[in-house]
């Protein structure tokens, strides 16, 4: 059984995800988009031992607080490996953004292939390679729900104008991958509401094109 907590946090909103093994106490962040003292007081006050930091993908908005996480918790951050080069641009990216200052992020040393298995207690995580946001798009599968990062959203899919972006590929990352989950998988996007798998089939517009 596993407890989830939602934080919206970071200069564009990203939803950062606290999943914990409620039997072991055990907990994984999914993403990490902020250094807000506020942010960190919330993951200390649940009182879980922060075992990961997993990454679905490099841009900016889901990255800046990993440095001070690993300071404060102790913790090693994951990525694919294909997106090293998106953490190494975050200073430029910044840029692109009116009134952002920018931030360098030290190297990711630790990496997430597709298939991987991560465990919370004896709840399994498994990643799953879904390139099309960016090159080293990754979501994680974890007691049957789905952590999408900027993937799909509720009827969307993640942008795929900037660096390493590319339609057709998030197309068949969502319909050849996360389509083949049961339909009733609860979808947790990177930005706004949660959705389905079922719901995304019947109701995604740019999927049904």
């Amino acid at each position: 059984m596993i407890d989830i907590k939602v934080f919206v946090e970071g200069p564009i909103d990203a939803n950062n995800y606290l999943i914990t093994d409620v039997n072991s106490n055990e907990a994984v962040l999914i993403d990490c988009s902020s250094v807000r003292e506020e942010f960190i007081a919330a993951v200390k006050s649940t009182g879980v031992k922060l075992k990961y930091i997993l990454l679905t993908h490099g841009h900016f908005d889901h990255v800046l607080g990993i440095d001070k996480f690993k300071e404060v918790f102790g913790v090693d951050t994951y990525i694919s490996k294909a997106d090293v080069t998106q953490v190494n641009l975050v200073p430029s990216m910044m840029h692109m953004f009116a009134g952002m200052n920018p931030v360098k992020i030290s190297p990711v040393t630790h990496f997430v292939e597709d298939g991987d298995e991560f465990f919370i207690g004896k709840t399994r995580i498994v990643a799953i390679s879904t390139p099309g946001h960016t090159k080293g798009g990754m979501c994680y599968l974890i007691d049957g729900k789905l952590f999408s990062g900027d993937t799909l959203f509720q009827g969307s899919v993640g942008r795929c104008d900037l660096t390493g972006g590319d339609l057709k590929s998030i197309v068949r990352s969502i319909k050849e991958k996360l389509f083949l989950l049961p339909d009733e998988t609860e979808v947790y996007p990177g930005h706004g509401a949660k959705t389905s798998i079922g719901f995304e089939k019947k109701y995604n517009e740019i999927l049904n094109l």
